[in-house]
Formats: C-alpha cells, structure tokens, sequence
C-alpha cells in the first residue's frame, strides 16, 4: 500500500498556489523541477493555471483517477480535502497542514476524525503536520524543503518537518545522496514501524536514519526493528530524553530508570545504533553506507603528524577497540619504502612532509596486514600537503574487504581534499575522536549481524505460590509489598533468602529465634517506614532468644516514639546473611517497552556513582553476562588487588529469575533485591533484602 506514496502514477495538490511564498506554490513546484514524470493535478478554485499545469478548480472536476493526494490547505478545509480525495480515488493521502494535535485539543480531535475517515475507506495517511516526502528513484519530490537530493542509499525517517530540511541542506553541502526521506510528523496514521517495515525491503535503501522524538508502540516497535536491523542498519537520533517530572520511584532501580534509559534499552534489544546527537547521526550513516563492515575491533593509523595520532589512538582504546599490532611482514615493506624518520609502528606516521605516494604506500600496507581489520587515515595541512591529490590516492585504496575512514583535520586547506573524498565514496571526518566513534559503531553493529540465535531459559519455579501472595495483596489493596513476602517470592523463583519471618510480638521473636539460632537481624515492619535504618528499626548480631525478646520490645519503644504515626505491624527476625560482594538486582516495568533489568554494585556505586546496567526483559544468561561487563564495576567482581573473584554467572542468573518473575506476572510494577549478597564461586548467593511494588490499577481492578 505504500507504494502510492513512493511510487504514485498521478499526484494531487490540493492547495496549490500560484503565490512564491505559499507551501502549495513551492510543494508544486518541487514536483515539477524534480522531474517527476506522472500526471501532476494543481487544485486551486481560483486559479486556471499554475507554473504552466492546468489547474482545477476542485478535484470532482478531474476525470481521472489520482494515486496520492498532498493538501496543503487551512486547517479547517482539511477534512473536506481528504474526503475530495478518497472521493477521486486516492488510496495514499499526504497532509502537509499543521495546527492538529500539536495545537489544542480541537485540533487533536480533528485529527483522530481524519485518520479514521482514512482508515474506514482503506487509504493510508502521512501527517498531519509534515514536510512531506522525497524518492529520489522515482524524480519525486513532494515537499516545500529548499533543497533536492541526489539520487543515494541513504533513507532518512524523521518526526521534525524542520529536521528533514537541514538534512537535505546538510546533505546538499556534503555532496551526499539519499534514498527518500519521510517527515512523518504527527503520526495519526502511519508511524516509524509502518516504515521501517518498508524501507527494509526498500532496494535502494542500505541504511535507515531516523530522528525521533517518541514511539507509538514500544514492544512492537522492538519486534520489527530487531528483524530490520537483522537485513540492514538503522541509526536513530532520539530526542526529548530528559523527561522533566518522571514519577517518584519506590525503587532504587524504578528511580534511575528514567526515559532515556529505556530508550537506550530498547535500542540495545533491537540492535538499533544510537546517534547521540545530530552530527553522530549521518557520522555513522555514510560510515555504514559506504564502507565493509570490520570483522574484528584492532585498527591501523596512518597520520602525517604525531599529535593526531595519539589522539586517534586515545580514541580507539577508549572505544573498546584495539590499536593494532602491526604484523612483521608490513612492517618490513613499510621500513623499506618510508623515510628513516617515519614511524613504522601503530600509528604508522609518514611526516610532515608526506606525499601523496607516502600515503599510498602506508595505507595500503595497513590495508594488506593481516592483524588490521580496519584503517583509520589522518591529514593535517602542512605547507607540502596536497589534500585533493592525496584525497584521490587514499581513496583508490579502498578495497570493500576491509573499512577505510579518513579524517582531514582543519578547514579552508582540505576542503578540496574532504570533498574529493566523499565523491569517491569514502567517509571522512573532521576530527579523529568522530572516525572512531563511526567505526565503533560499525563494529558494534557487525557484532549484532553475527550474533547467535536467543535462547530463553526456562527455569522451574512456583507460580502458585506467587498467585497466592498477589492475591493476598490485590484483597487488602496494597501495592507496596513487605520483606517478609516478597522474601517468598523470591524463594519461590529460585533465590536462596535467609531464615526469617515476621513476629508480632517480643514472645514470638524469642521462639524464632530459638529455631534460627546464631547470629540474627531485626528489621522494623511498616508500610509507612522506607529507611528503616534512620528510626532505629534495624537491629544486627542479635544472639539467644532473650537478645531478640530484649530488642523487639526497645525498638517498637524508639520506632514509635520517632515516628508515632506509622502503623508498625511488628518486626522481620532472620539470620545475619554471611560476608560477600553486595550488589543490587532489580526489575521496573517501562509503560512503552515492558521489563527492564538492573544491575549494579551496591553502596556508592549505585546511590552516587550511579553505576548502573539496564537491559529489557527477558534476558538470556548471554545478555545478563553483558549487563555485568557492561558496568565500570564490574573489575571488582572479576578480583582486584588480591580479592577474589565472586560467582558472576550467580549473579546473571539472577537477572534470569527476576526477568522470568516479570514476564509471569505483569503485576509487578517494581522490584529490588539490595543487597544481593554474592559470594565466591561454590558458595551460597543471598536475596538478603527485597522490595517489590504492585501495579495500582491491577490492585483496583484486577
């Protein structure tokens, strides 16, 4: 169906104007100077003829049958021109208009009535509130954007009418191609998965860019991206991620869960590469678009001066890829064919004075060597450069086996030079630290190509003992669960918890404790106490029943007294959990996207550093493994200076647990396990604290 957008037959301008400085006058005239080779029908009542078209003075007129009908009238005339073009035959409908749902909430409800005047007679509709659309394969242009790209393999999806014009100009300047664009504004119809969908079995198109700034359907947007970035890279800006007002969280892992981390969770799941800003966003599109994939992560530098050098080393280490080892045999042939003063190692530095061969002979050795899997080539403007010469020379070392980025570091000297480069089909950047951040991403995504089939682990748990708890709680209508419970969750999933229960009075702690026995803590019980610690309500290396009969009655005492309107429930008696690495698991359940998984160090890491990993559910034990390794921290789980090693494969299958507990039941809104006590690999690892959160509406309603 969305071939009538792209590829229409016949094109209706509903609103055409014969006035320069309207949107109908230049959306026209972009169709005709674009050179699109269908029937083009200008509907304007008062007008005969507009740019040398016939004009009509209402569609009804026509005697044909149109493909795609753009209205670029008043708002008010909207819904009269979409039923004037369903009415000719239309079965694609571009509205240009703004002033809907952006608006007020008139034009939010005028827009709903549109779309579904749509929907109800089977045609598709872009808008309202766009730019409009281009196929640079098909000569059409139909937008009111200055600009008209040449033809490329590039595609660019964007919710920002005004994003799509400065990618047009910014891909004029840099001489660069695209596929098609579509601003696809408000979204009453179709949306970012309608064309994703699309451009995935797009010939023409090799990458799909995108800028957005929200998602429709998060979980379906999850499932088909994952199939399109299975066939071809998708790099998406998305903006509008410091969301102001995020909901107070009950949860150390609800509260850093903010919009952007989901965001970058979701894009993660779905092998989307993420732009974190405009210019990364085409930095790494004309990587993808014109260069081979890097099948491993060690890269070769050839500079003619050592500062850069350094700096794109810098870069590549901090990237997680690896400055090459050059092997023996390259560095040989380089020694014999570059001057004395040349460094022949990694970075490969021709100097100063380099000429174009010198480039030639260093980069084509690193292309050649067997232990580089990508080349990274600088340039800096010394009297003796000559950048468009060297440009053309670099540029024929390109073989499509391995990637090659240039980078033409300083301004006015090598733009000759940078433009030669891009019309040869090699990216270039203009400073090393962004060539590094494009090949990471090529990496990054070569990884994900490769990566091996998902393979969920079921584990055998107790769900009816789970149900029965909910249920509990969904009769007394509490969504905040206490330790005591959510302890039997737990244990009901898999996890070892600690010895304990619940006493209402001094005499039942004292016959607990009898059957515990050891060392014991005691813990405060009240919905209406969070930071038990701050009123005295924990208690730590009790020993005997008398100590735990003694330290019930003086802490219900101090409780009450610091906080007299808190309804104490009485006090969690366990045994003292063993020593081990402390660390926080965690679920919290995004409104767009489902579960996502947290992992963390525990104190400082998470309450200051804010350490943290998130992945969406479920997780297999490959991917939680990754959460770990994907933490500043994690050198501590590993072992450092003479502390050893905690059992991290306990630790992903945790997030195992936790990620099956939430696909199971979709009423748990929220949960912590701080700390998850771990230990060595052989030993036991403790749920020693847990805290989970019920969904209200669930509670409610069921």
């Amino acid at each position: 169906m969305l071939d009538y957008f792209f590829k229409p037959y016949s094109i209706a301008v509903i609103g055409a104007s014969a006035s320069p400085d309207k949107v109908g006058n230049a959306v026209l005239s972009n169709i005709i100077n674009g050179g699109y080779k269908g029937q083009i029908i200008p509907i304007n009542p008062k007008a005969g003829e507009i740019l040398g078209v016939k004009c009509y003075k209402d569609l009804s007129e026509y005697s044909d049958k149109i493909d795609l009908g753009v209205i670029a009238v008043p708002t008010q005339s909207v819904k009269a021109a979409v039923m004037s073009s369903i009415s000719a035959g239309a079965k694609a409908i571009v509205v240009i208009t703004a002033g809907f749902k952006e608006v007020d909430e008139a034009g939010a409800k005028l827009e709903k009535e549109i779309a579904g005047i749509c929907r109800g007679r089977g045609v598709r509709m872009l808008g309202p509130n766009v730019l409009g659309l281009i196929n640079t394969y098909h000569s059409m242009n139909v937008t009111f954007a200055r600009n008209i790209p040449k033809r490329g393999n590039i595609s660019v999806i964007s919710q920002s009418g005004a994003i799509c014009a400065a990618i047009l100009d910014w891909a004029e300047a840099r001489s660069l191609g695209l596929a098609k664009l579509i601003s696809i504004g408000n979204k009453a119809d179709i949306n970012e998965i309608d064309l994703l969908e699309t451009l995935a079995e797009d010939e023409e198109t090799k990458v799909i860019v995108g800028y957005l700034e929200n998602i429709i359907d998060g979980k379906e947007f999850i499932r088909t991206a994952e199939r399109v970035t299975s066939k071809k890279p998708v790099v998406i800006f998305k903006a509008g991620t410091t969301s102001a007002g995020v909901k107070a969280a009950s949860s150390h892992t609800g509260s850093l869960a903010g919009a952007d981390v989901a965001y970058g969770a979701a894009f993660r799941r779905s092998g989307i590469i993420r732009a974190d800003n405009f210019q990364q966003l085409f930095d790494f599109a004309t990587a993808l678009s014109m260069q081979p994939f890097p099948k491993g992560k060690s890269v070769a530098i050839v500079t003619n001066a050592g500062g850069p050098g350094i700096i794109c080393a810098d870069a590549v280490e901090n990237a997680g890829l690896k400055v090459a080892q050059l092997d023996t045999q390259s560095a040989t042939a380089l020694k014999k064919k570059l001057p004395e003063a040349a460094s022949i190692g990694n970075p490969i530095d021709v100097l100063g004075d380099a000429d174009p061969e010198r480039y030639n002979v260093a980069v084509k050795a690193a292309m050649e060597a067997d232990s580089v899997d990508a080349v990274i080539t600088l340039l800096t403007p010394q009297l003796m450069t000559k950048p468009m010469e060297t440009a053309k020379v670099i540029s024929g070392c390109s073989d499509g086996k391995k990637p090659l980025l240039a980078c033409f570091m300083g301004g006015k000297d090598v733009l000759p030079g940078r433009s030669e480069l891009v019309s040869r089909n090699l990216p270039d950047y203009s400073s090393p630290e962004r060539a590094v951040d494009a090949l990471r991403a090529m990496y990054e995504y070569s990884l994900w190509r490769d990566r091996p089939l998902r393979v969920l682990e079921r584990f055998p748990v107790n769900k009816r003992r789970v149900e029965r708890i909910l249920g509990l709680y969904q009769r007394m209508g509490r969504v905040q669960m206490g330790e005591a419970d959510a302890k039997k969750i737990l244990k009901a999933y898999g996890f070892s918890v600690p010895k304990g229960d619940i006493c209402r009075s001094a005499e039942q702690a004292a016959e607990l404790a009898d059957q515990i026995g050891g060392a014991m803590a005691m813990k405060i019980v009240s919905r209406d106490i969070i930071h038990k610690s701050d009123v005295g309500g924990v208690m730590v290396n009790l020993q005997g029943s008398e100590a735990v009969r003694d330290a019930y009655d003086m802490m219900m005492l101090r409780v009450e007294r610091r906080m007299p309107d808190a309804k104490l429930e009485g006090v969690y008696l366990e045994q003292m959990v063993p020593k081990g690495r402390e660390v926080i698991l965690g679920m919290t359940r995004d409104a767009q996207f489902g579960p996502m998984m947290m992992f963390g160090l525990g104190g400082i890491f998470v309450e200051v550093m804010k350490d943290v990993a998130f992945h969406l559910g479920p997780v297999t034990k490959e991917e939680a493994l990754k959460m770990l390794e994907s933490t500043r921290s994690y050198e501590f789980l590993k072992g450092v200076r003479g502390q050893a090693a905690v059992d991290i494969e306990a630790i992903a299958a945790g997030l195992q647990y936790i990620s099956q507990l939430a696909a199971d039941f979709p009423q748990i809104v929220e949960m912590d396990i701080n700390p998850f006590i771990v230990g060595t690999v052989g030993t036991h690892s403790l749920a020693a604290d847990a805290r989970i959160t019920l969904s209200e509406s669930w509670v409610k309603n069921g």
